[in-house]
C-alpha cells in the first residue's frame, strides 16, 4: 500500500503565501487534514490548528508546532461556547482567516457495524449529523467576521455520502447533510466574496476510517476497482484543497471534488 507516500510533503510553488489558514481535524500523520496542512504550508501560509480534548492534543501539538503553528486550540465543536472561544484565541493573533478547514466527522462506533435499520439509534444520528455536519455550519458562521472576499471554506466527505458503503451506515448520512450544506454555505457567502468547497476522498488508511469494519479489506482491494487502478495518497487531497483554496480554484464554490483515482463513476463493468 501507498498510503505512507501521503505523509511527505508536497510540492511548493508559493500559491498560499500571504494567506492564513485555520486546520481542524488533524489526528495524526496520516490524517487528510495534515496533509493540507502540509500542502498550505509549503506554499507559504501561516497556519492554525484545533484539536479536541488533550488525548487529542498531544498528538496534534507537536505536528502543528513542526510547521510553525501560530495557534494550537482545543475545540469541541459539539459546543458553542467552544467554539466562540476559539474564534477568539485565533483573533487573537490574526486580524483575518482566510482558509477554514473542516476535517471533523464522527459517529458512535457501535453505528459503524452492522445492519443500518439496527444499528442507527437516535443518538448516534444525533451526534454524527451534529458533530460531522453541523460544526460545518456553526464554525463558518462563527469565523465569518474574520473572513474576507477571496477567503475560502472547504471540508472533508466520502462516497458513502452518494451510494451504500457498506458498515459507513449513519456517517453516510452526514456527510451527504455536509455535502449538502456546503452547497447553501456557498450560495449565502457568494455575494460576500467567500467560497465554499468538499473534496470526497478515495478510501485511505486513517485513524477515522479505522473505526469502519471492514476498511482494511476494501482499501486492499480497492485498487482494482478504479479506472485509474490504483488507491490515492493524503498528499492527493492535500494538492486538491491546495487547487481549490489558491487562486487557482477562484470561480469553483459549492462543488465536491472527487479526489478518488475515478472511483465514484464507475457502474457494473463486465471483463470481455
Amino acid at each position: 500500500m501507498a498510503e505512507e507516500k501521503g505523509t511527505e510533503a508536497p510540492r511548493g510553488h508559493g500559491l498560499m503565501v500571504g494567506k492564513r489558514a485555520l486546520i481542524t481535524g488533524v489526528a495524526n500523520e496520516r490524517s487528510i487534514a495534515w496533509a493540507i496542512a502540509q500542502a498550505f504550508h509549503a506554499n507559504g501560509a501561516e497556519l492554525a490548528f484545533t484539536y479536541p480534548g488533550e488525548a487529542m492534543g498531544a498528538r496534534v501539538r507537536p505536528l502543528a508546532e513542526s510547521l510553525g503553528a501560530k495557534a494550537v486550540v482545543d475545540c469541541d465543536v459539539a459546543k458553542d461556547e467552544e467554539i466562540d472561544r476559539t474564534v477568539r484565541e485565533v483573533a487573537q493573533v490574526w486580524d483575518r482567516l482566510d482558509v477554514l478547514v473542516h476535517s471533523i466527522g464522527y459517529a458512535p462506533r457501535q453505528a459503524l457495524e452492522g445492519r443500518f435499520t439496527d444499528v442507527t439509534t437516535r443518538e448516534a444520528w444525533r451526534v454524527a449529523l451534529d458533530v460531522s455536519a453541523y460544526s460545518l455550519v456553526g464554525l463558518t458562521r462563527a469565523f465569518k467576521p474574520l473572513m474576507r472576499p477571496g477567503s475560502n471554506v472547504i471540508s472533508l466527505s466520502y462516497y458513502g455520502a452518494e451510494k451504500v458503503v457498506t458498515n459507513y451506515n449513519v456517517m453516510g448520512v452526514a456527510k451527504a447533510a455536509l455535502e449538502c450544506s456546503t452547497r447553501y454555505l456557498a450560495y449565502d457567502l457568494g455575494a460576500e466574496g467567500i467560497r465554499v468547497n468538499a473534496i470526497s476522498a478515495g478510501p485511505l488508511k486513517t485513524l477515522a476510517a479505522a473505526g469502519i469494519k471492514g476498511m482494511r479489506t476494501m482499501l486492499a482491494e480497492n485498487a482494482d476497482k478504479t479506472p485509474l487502478r490504483r488507491n490515492i495518497e493524503q498528499s492527493d487531497c492535500g494538492d486538491a484543497a491546495l487547487y481549490l483554496c489558491s487562486d487557482l480554484g477562484r470561480n469553483v464554490t459549492g462543488e465536491v471534488l472527487h479526489v478518488d483515482a475515478g472511483q465514484n463513476i464507475m457502474g457494473v463493468v463486465t471483463m470481455s
